[in-house]
């Protein structure tokens, strides 16, 4: 994902000037947390209630401020990847969370009997949320339903690139939550800097990998431990056999939802040699049939910003400058809306082949065999998502074990990131650790294990003085 101006940590000898307001709203939610160190779960489940109603009550406004922020996104766009996602989260998070906060009974071997253990879920304490640009809400309360869930607090930081969002989103906080239970923070880069810096339980931060190590660098200071959701490349691999049409028409969504700003977009297409040009035409196709026209098209997302629109055109100017074939799907494009751009013969020099695309832009790469395609990936950063296209089963299983990503969809982009029972998270430089539905429950948590025993304690058989026939019973028994 792109770097956000909010979170690029100037040089040592720069200091932050806005820690002192930070560091008194995070010692008051701390002390709140000790006041109410393990909230039950009713209170959790009302927690998550009141934000429920609060963004049905509410989508309209935010459909309205991620729009002034974005110049035009799409209503659709922001219901069914911002608001539709929060919400089924908390109701999953709601159905299940007397479920997760069970201790969970543990074996005891028979040396140490007679003895109990067991595994209690405590919530860690205050938990620091970093949020892009990209998805302004649910990227904000995506982690924060886990954090809540998990019975924390939490303190928000939003992009400098969404004021509208980030002033909309504290307003309607503060009318569910106090703010020493969760509480929006604003500003600018030293602000990023500030935050980044505090001593929290935990911190999550989605965003560049360039920028990931800022922030991981930033909290191992205070051995804050972190949850990094970063980006890169994500490969897509159609089949020799894919039904090109369908295959077409799934990536065309995914790269097409938010204009490609969105950090698990297909980056880049891995497509047979043979049937390269009848993925070019069903991918014109699926994209214009999706947007017939980009003039005053509310459906067509614009590009953020003018920075973020300057880097696309550069990726564009540069590939054409090495060697790389555009094909523009549409006659033209209307300003921040970026026509939609098939881009051929692309090799490593080009920067749009190095950086992840985060926009409009594809690449499509022929391979000759499937075994060069998997090297074509594997000799790459491990991505975020992976996606493949194809039937065969065995073509399948040889993908999934071959390759490393966070994630993978068969036959479809994105979805994998809207189940709330499975995790979500990147491998290597795409990211560590994982949350959603019962892992973000558990990243939030400390697993405390409880070893009890009764008044009865065998295992003073095996006290000193060493050397007594009871004690060399025992290494004869478990020593073995």
């Amino acid at each position: 994902m792109p770097a956000d101006l909010a979170l690029i940590t100037p040089s040592p000898s720069v200091a932050p000037q806005d820690a002192g307001p930070l560091e008194a709203l995070l010692s008051r939610q701390r002390a709140a947390f000790r006041a109410d160190p393990m909230p039950s779960a009713e209170e959790r489940i009302r927690r998550l209630g009141d934000l429920h109603r609060l963004l049905l009550d509410e989508q309209q406004a935010i459909v309205a401020a991620i729009n002034a922020d974005f110049g035009n996104r799409s209503a659709d766009e922001t219901l069914l990847a911002e608001i539709m996602p929060c919400l089924h989260g908390i109701a999953y998070a709601r159905k299940r969370l007397r479920k997760w906060m069970k201790p969970s009974r543990r074996a005891v071997g028979l040396q140490f009997q007679p003895a109990s253990a067991q595994v209690v879920y405590q919530p860690l304490g205050v938990i620091g949320v970093i949020v892009p640009w990209n998805y302004p809400l649910f990227l904000a309360l995506g982690p924060a339903i886990g954090a809540l869930s998990a019975g924390n607090r939490v303190m928000i930081k939003m992009s400098e690139s969404t004021p509208a969002t980030s002033r909309l989103l504290k307003t309607l906080l503060a009318k569910i939550y106090p703010e020493d239970l969760v509480a929006v923070v604003e500003g600018d880069v030293e602000v990023g800097i500030a935050f980044s810096r505090l001593a929290f339980d935990h911190l999550l931060f989605t965003g560049a990998t360039g920028i990931g190590r800022q922030v991981m660098r930033a909290a191992a200071e205070n051995l804050v431990p972190v949850t990094l959701e970063l980006g890169g490349k994500s490969p897509v691999i159609i089949s020799a056999e894919a039904p090109m049409a369908q295959a077409a028409e799934r990536i065309a969504w995914g790269k097409t939802l938010n204009a490609g700003q969105t950090c698990i977009a297909p980056d880049y297409v891995l497509v047979p040699r043979a049937r390269l040009q009848e993925f070019v035409a069903a991918y014109r196709e699926a994209v214009q049939r999706f947007f017939p026209t980009l003039e005053n098209n509310p459906d067509y997302t614009t590009i953020i910003n003018p920075r973020q629109l300057a880097r696309l055109n550069d990726y564009l100017s540069d590939a054409q400058a090495h060697g790389a074939t555009l094909l523009p799907l549409f006659p033209q494009s209307q300003g921040a809306r970026l026509a939609h751009t098939l881009l051929l013969d692309v090799n490593d020099e080009m920067r749009v082949m190095q950086d992840e695309i985060f926009g409009p832009l594809l690449p499509v790469i022929p391979y000759g065999t499937l075994d060069e395609a998997l090297e074509y990936v594997n000799a790459r950063p491990r991505p975020l998502a992976l996606y493949f296209f194809g039937y065969d089963k065995a073509e399948q299983r040889r993908v999934l074990a071959q390759t490393h990503s966070g994630g993978v969809c068969l036959n479809d982009t994105l979805l994998h990131v809207a189940q709330d029972d499975v995790p979500f998270g990147g491998v290597g430089p795409s990211g560590m650790g994982h949350y959603h539905g019962h892992e973000g429950f558990l990243t939030f948590s400390k697993a405390k294990a409880v070893f009890s025993k009764p008044r009865f304690n065998a295992a003073r058989m095996i006290y000193p003085p060493y050397g007594k026939a009871i004690q060399k019973l025992v290494y004869r028994l478990f020593i073995r």
